[in-house]
């Protein structure tokens, strides 16, 4: 094993997860994530679906839901359950989305920056977290955090460092999606 390689089962200590477990934690919380990615961006455009912010917001949508597609398809392949808080985060998220497309464009900005560089960290603790035997999935979730980050460069040159409290609205965000990716591993 080189000094970058992974291997989950040899980097355990007692009480961690198993492999299997690991596996099924991963691919759970990036489904629910997808699904409330998606379900910020279907908020943010039921405010801002007639103003010049709608192309971006749909191009990122549609990227959302690529993702949420393919973690649905991983999920039914390798059995794994959903997290229980699916329908928290299909109302929170699109409240969520909103809620700060409300505050403004730049405020929906702000919520993709601060939302989109926690997943694109996620995504990249995740992709040091595989081993060389789950390759595929270790390269979905380096692309996908790819993807993430670079949503978030694209709110970035939307304005979203001119939203209203612009400091304060993106570490709320941020512990919020911190806190739904603690849950979503769990339940």
């Amino acid at each position: 094993m080189s000094d970058t390689t992974h291997t989950t089962a040899a980097m355990r200590l007692p009480g961690d997860p198993s492999k299997d477990e690991l596996l099924a934690q991963i691919i759970r919380v990036d489904q629910a994530g997808e699904y409330g990615a998606k379900r910020i961006y279907e908020g943010q455009l039921a405010v801002l679906g007639r103003t010049d912010a709608a192309p971006a917001l749909r191009s990122m949508l549609a990227k959302e839901e690529a993702h949420l597609a393919e973690f649905n398809r991983i999920m039914a392949v390798r059995g794994v359950r959903p997290t229980a808080l699916g329908p928290v985060w299909h109302a929170a998220g699109f409240a969520l989305g909103a809620a700060t497309a409300l505050l403004g464009k730049e405020a929906a900005m702000a919520c993709t920056v601060a939302v989109e560089e926690v997943i694109g960290a996620h995504y990249a603790e995740q992709a040091a977290e595989l081993s060389d035997d789950e390759k595929d999935l270790r390269e979905t979730v380096a692309a996908y955090g790819r993807d993430e980050l670079a949503h978030r460069d694209e709110a970035l040159a939307h304005g979203a460092e001119r939203a209203p409290a612009y400091p304060v609205l993106t570490e709320a965000i941020k512990a919020g999606t911190r806190l739904a990716i603690w849950l979503s591993k769990r339940i």
